[in-house]
């Protein structure tokens, strides 16, 4: 029997309860007087039928009341029971004779129920009215005696020291009943915690059986918690995560307890991730094996975003030292250029001479452009903060897409959603998705693809976890081409990594930039032959880096 149905049957009953209990030894003390005064006049009495009808209709009465919503007596309703009890009481005792022993108990017993079930200023008129009636039927048979006079003093005394008791129980039942509630009040609101909590939970007792695991859990680790209740769980978690097994058998053998852990999770469809976990454990007795409880979180988007992080950080570096380069480099190969164009036009060079030194020019050009990049690379900042439509400036990029030479007809360009205001640099923002665009239809080559720009505000909820921006906006650039391969993918936005031949590989790492400009972020989601997915998280409002 759970507590909670324990401390219910062991509480004082509610008034509900207690009239209940009276409506049914009333009842009995009906039945008791019609044959009372049969037995005394040989045939049914009149006085009596009538007694024993009243006490039926006021009873009737009664539990009618006592059954509906939001029942609280009143004094009417309690003088009504009281005159139906204590002329049934009179009636039976008169059959009985007021001098036999069982008058006074019959009183006593209807004082004392009357004690416990009425409030203390009806009690005592109760109890002086039970008395008073005892009173004038003994002294009409054997007239006023000092025995009358001791019984009604028992019949106060017992008034007294019942309606205290009463009242202490009903108080403690009132507590009590205001304590239950309470924790039912918590508990539900722990179930509710349990059930919504992004992280997992999870409970064994010292024989390795689920006690408790809550959706997520559930989910995270594909097991179904309502067949497992109960059953020993322990396998199919080590069949899941390892890490997750060894810090529960852990807790139940030696009670140590995991702060801060990881693992990772496997499911059957070769799918994993990684979790972070913690243990605590409970012991019944000292000498007892520990129940342990594991709360877990798949951390994978976390791990995201410390990638995001530290690449940021080294794209920043990067970019210092590209700029350093550049224009170190930048001098001397203009000087280079200008000494071979001159001695090209000299009249002693021939036809090798002047060959080669078109190939020099040729080559420095390249190289002057190549610089120009770096330099580009390394001035990435926001520059000019305004507010402006996010959709207009996809359909702006994608206008201009479609003119590239290399926008081939089988490409289906398009871009989904409302117009979207945020604050930024247009021209940083439109530099950043004809990158993304113009990539996913080069990856194609003449392959058919369809490149959608999607647009929309979001929730913070919806962000991946540990991303924190103020009234976030998703920009996602999705194609259908042939995804990226897994060996370039963990370096996509590094600088001079390209799967395209002559490109200089700095086209994603300014997208990195861009996007970090505008304290945001972007993730990319592709697998080979399935596509490629570039998501981007901009706040509407912008805290942009100052000019450079």
């Amino acid at each position: 029997m759970a507590p909670s149905n324990r401390a219910a049957r062991t509480a004082f009953p509610d008034q509900r309860t207690l009239l209940t209990g009276l409506f049914a030894v009333r009842a009995v003390v009906a039945v008791a007087t019609l044959l009372a005064s049969v037995i005394v006049t040989s045939r049914p009495s009149t006085v009596a039928g009538f007694v024993v009808l009243g006490a039926t209709v006021v009873t009737a009465y009664g539990l009618w009341r006592s059954r509906q919503e939001g029942f609280d007596p009143d004094p009417h309703y309690f003088g009504l029971q009281l005159l139906a009890d204590l002329a049934l009481t009179a009636v039976l005792v008169h059959y009985l004779g007021p001098t036999s022993g069982a008058a006074p108990a019959l009183y006593v017993l209807l004082i004392a129920a009357y004690a416990v079930i009425m409030p203390l200023g009806l009690g005592v008129a109760m109890a002086i009215a039970a008395s008073g009636v005892f009173a004038l039927d003994v002294i009409q048979h054997a007239g006023s005696s000092a025995a009358l006079w001791a019984q009604l003093a028992v019949f106060n005394l017992v008034f007294g020291v019942v309606a205290a008791l009463g009242h202490r129980l009903r108080e403690a039942g009132l507590e009590q009943r205001t304590l239950e509630s309470e924790l039912e009040r918590v508990r539900l609101e722990a179930e509710v915690i349990l059930r919504n909590i992004r992280s997992g939970v999870l409970t064994v007792d010292p024989n390795g059986r689920l006690a408790f695991i809550n959706p997520t859990a559930q989910r995270l680790l594909h097991l179904d918690g309502h067949a497992l209740l109960g059953q020993p769980v322990l396998d199919s978690v080590k069949h899941r995560s390892f890490e997750l097994w060894s810090a529960l058998v852990s807790g139940i053998r030696h009670g140590r307890k995991v702060s801060r852990g990881e693992g990772l999770v496997i499911h059957d469809g070769g799918r994993q991730f990684p979790i972070g976990l913690s243990t605590t454990t409970f012991q019944q007795r000292p000498d007892a094996a520990s129940s342990v409880t594991a709360i877990f979180t798949d951390i994978s988007d976390s791990k995201q975003l410390q990638a995001l992080q530290l690449r940021a950080e080294r794209l920043e570096a990067v970019a210092a030292l590209s700029a350093s380069l550049a224009h170190e480099i930048r001098n001397p190969l203009a000087s280079i250029r200008s000494s071979v164009e001159q001695l090209a036009r000299g009249r002693h060079a021939g036809e090798d001479e002047r060959t080669l030194a078109a190939l020099i020019v040729r080559e420095s050009d390249r190289l002057s452009r190549l610089l120009s990049e770096f330099l580009d690379f390394s001035r990435v900042r926001a520059t000019r903060v305004e507010p402006l439509d996010l959709h207009a400036v996809a359909s702006a990029v994608v206008r201009l897409v479609r003119a590239h030479p290399d926008c081939r007809p089988t490409a289906e360009l398009a871009v989904v959603g409302i117009p979207t205001m945020v604050e930024g640099d247009e021209d940083l923002l439109h530099r950043t998705l004809v990158n993304l665009v113009l990539n996913a239809v080069q990856a194609a080559k003449d392959q058919p693809v369809a490149v959608t720009v999607s647009i929309e505000s979001i929730r913070a909820t919806d962000l991946p976890a540990g991303l924190r921006i103020e009234e976030p906006v998703r920009l996602r650039v999705q194609d259908t081409g042939p995804g990226i391969p897994e060996e370039i993918r963990e370096r996509l936005f590094e600088p001079f990594v390209s799967r395209r031949p002559g490109g200089s590989g700095l086209g994603l790492a300014i997208v990195e930039r861009a996007v970090s400009a505008h304290r945001g972020a972007v993730i990319v989601d592709s697998e080979p032959g399935l596509g490629t997915t570039f998501t981007i998280y901009l706040p509407a409002t912008s805290m942009a880096e100052e000019v450079a």
